[in-house]
């Protein structure tokens, strides 16, 4: 009789899926960059070992990242950012947590426009975020793409005065990722 009750289960789970099921999209090599453009300096820093998750039935979205993980073209512009600015041997990672509103259609390939919305910690201060981003559903992977701009200062980074004049005020930030199944 209890073997009959799990196959009923189990047949019933296949036919009808269970409340609250999700899809988990994820990769390990997601993008991230900064960007800042004065007449004294062009700033580009960009990290291509980004953790990123998508639970598409839930419409939760999340990121990890080590500061570390930024390239910069000068090495001393990558030595600068992370002693001096993000002091990154203290605060070692970045992240955000949040949801996307917008329907994604997960078994029709196409591109899907989303208003995405949630946390994010950046130099131990967390911040409310909240920009459009398109999700591109393509041969069972989910694309993700957003662009918005950051103030150093709202997470308590200090540009000294002395490169005040090179640093825009405000960053450019560009996310990509490329998040399966798998």
């Amino acid at each position: 009789m209890k073997l009959f009750i799990i196959a009923s289960v189990l047949c019933l789970s296949l036919v009808r899926p269970i409340t609250g099921y999700s899809q988990l999209y994820s990769t390990r090599n997601g993008f991230v960059g900064f960007y800042s453009k004065t007449a004294l300096e062009d700033i580009r820093a960009e990290n291509n070992q980004v953790y990123a998750i998508i639970d598409a039935g839930k419409k939760n979205i999340a990121f990890s990242l080590l500061l570390k993980g930024f390239i910069f073209p000068k090495e001393l512009m990558q030595e600068h950012f992370n002693e001096n600015y993000v002091e990154s041997d203290k605060y070692p990672k970045a992240s955000f947590s949040g949801a996307y509103t917008g329907d994604v259609t997960l078994n029709k390939d196409g591109t899907y426009k989303v208003m995405v919305k949630g946390n994010l910690s950046l130099h131990n201060v967390t911040k409310p975020i909240e920009t459009p981003a398109t999700i591109e559903v393509k041969n069972g992977h989910l694309l993700g793409q957003a662009e918005f701009k950051l103030k150093p200062e709202d997470f308590n980074i200090n540009i000294p005065s002395l490169v005040r004049d090179k640093i825009d005020k405000e960053m450019a930030v560009k996310v990509n990722i490329d998040c399966s199944t798998k």
